[in-house]
């Protein structure tokens, strides 16, 4: 397939995951223009909404100007000032990055992932200014500078997470580009190679599995607290046509809920407002937005309290002994080696949790509601110090294990331990050394001639 074609395949996927995002934003709000306002409301104005819902799902700040009338209906101490709302609705950000992932391996597939990674970073930015540009309102002004980043880097996120799946699965490309990323990767150690995966699969793993955990406790929260959601609901009185919006935001915000009860099962908990705190320790609420879902939020602290912690460590731990089980080609690696693969992975999960807390927060709205979610330094921190911990002690406990099932470390003839399993880098397949050591004197350099036969070569042994 030409890279033309590919390149305006994955254009063509990224202009439908931005029109698919902007639909889920303007249906409801048509509803409500239909329904409730009976289409006698400027129409202008439910697409420039939509727009912004969108941008802001993928972390574009809006700068809100109210006018002094609506700014004392809000009731909210700073609202008549010009003040940002930065929250991402995360899935809005969720869904572009599966659109992203799916790109990816399909450029993958047809061997020239670059090109349709290229291709679709640049339309998702350029649909991203275009929507600022056009929707740009006194009242509610998009940050230019983000629209044109930060929707890319979704976009861009999820297409190379789809590429590594892709290389994973079925092995590099060839295209020049991906060529020369590899021949990069051949120039390292197949020790430090190996280390590099290994954290990173623990890494990452151990992220998802605290993210797992954190959504079973979220929804077992929203099972136990329902009475008091379908209470705030009716308090409400929004109507079918408003309750429909409500809940559509809510399903959106749901990803930043997970992230926030990952933060909380972590130990640093999350604010819904200046000086509040909702952790395992401690539950400190003031005033909250008027979102049913946060009927939810625990009342009072965690029953097991820091108990939690140990969450992390033990995923860690299993995921640092899974993907160490049966590895013999680093058996022989020394102890910091060993060390620098269980500190990797507790650096890759708070990379992983970190970012994810960072775009799960923001400013809500005016007044208190400026600090709303996570602290993405200390989730950050306490992730890579927990989960490190059991990575370090699960990657030793594999190597003990590996030792003791062979009686001591493998000899490898002389070899040096950074160039054990035969190969330098990614490209190079791992040898057997027992299956060297067998055929040494069979297939010696010295023992065998070459002779040439009807045009063709073939080794012969020497009488």
């Amino acid at each position: 397939m030409r890279r033309t074609t590919i390149a305006l395949l994955a254009a063509l996927e990224a202009t439908v995951a931005v029109l698919v995002g902007l639909g889920l934003a303007l249906v409801p709000l048509m509803l409500l223009w239909a329904v409730h306002f009976g289409l006698a409301a400027p129409v202008d104005v439910f697409f420039r909404a939509a727009a912004d819902v969108w941008l802001l799902g993928h972390g574009v700040d809006l700068v809100v100007q109210l006018d002094p009338a609506t700014a004392a209906t809000v009731g909210v101490a700073g609202a008549d000032a010009p003040f940002t709302i930065g929250i991402a609705l995360l899935g809005f950000a969720g869904l572009t990055f599966l659109f992203g992932l799916r790109i990816g391996r399909r450029a993958t597939a047809t061997g020239t992932p670059i090109v349709g990674a290229v291709s679709a970073v640049l339309v998702t930015a350029l649909l991203g200014t275009a929507l600022a540009v056009l929707v740009a309102h006194p009242v509610a002004q998009p940050v230019l500078w983000q629209a044109a980043v930060l929707p890319g880097m979704v976009m861009g996120g999820g297409v190379l997470a789809g590429v590594a799946v892709a290389f994973g699965r079925s092995g590099w490309a060839t295209d020049a580009a991906t060529s020369a990323v590899r021949d990069r990767l051949d120039t390292l150690p197949f020790i430090a190679w190996a280390g590099i995966r290994s954290a990173i699969r623990v890494g990452v793993g151990s992220a998802v599995g605290v993210i797992g955990v954190a959504a079973a406790i979220l929804g077992a929260r929203i099972v136990i607290d329902h009475p008091t959601i379908i209470g705030l609901y009716q308090a409400l009185g929004a109507g079918v046509d408003g309750g429909i919006a409500i809940t559509l935001v809510e399903l959106a915000l749901l990803p930043n809920l997970v992230v926030w009860a990952a933060s909380w099962m972590l130990g640093p908990g999350f604010a819904v407002g200046a000086g509040t705190v909702v952790s395992p320790s401690v539950t400190l609420i003031g005033p909250i937005p008027g979102l049913p879902i946060l009927g939810a939020l625990p009342a009072d602290g965690a029953p097991l309290g820091v108990l939690w912690l140990a969450l992390p460590v033990l995923l860690g731990f299993g995921g640092a002994v899974l993907v160490g089980r049966g590895k013999r080609e680093r058996d022989r690696e020394p102890w910091w080696a060993t060390l620098a693969v269980g500190a990797g992975a507790g650096v890759v999960a708070g990379l992983v949790l970190g970012v994810l807390a960072w775009g799960s927060g923001g400013a809500a709205g005016p007044g208190h509601l400026v600090e709303v979610g996570p602290d993405a330094l200390l989730v950050a921190g306490v992730t890579a110090a927990s989960v490190g911990v059991g990575a370090i002690a699960g990657a030793f406990a594999a190597r003990a294990r590996s030792l003791d099932a062979v009686g001591g470390p493998a000899e490898s003839g002389g070899r040096p331990w950074w160039r054990d399993g035969a190969g330098d880098g990614p490209g190079e397949a791992t040898v057997d050394p027992s299956q060297d050591a067998g055929s040494g004197d069979r297939d010696a350099p010295d023992d065998v001639e070459t002779v040439e036969l009807e045009g063709l070569t073939r080794g012969s042994r020497r009488r």
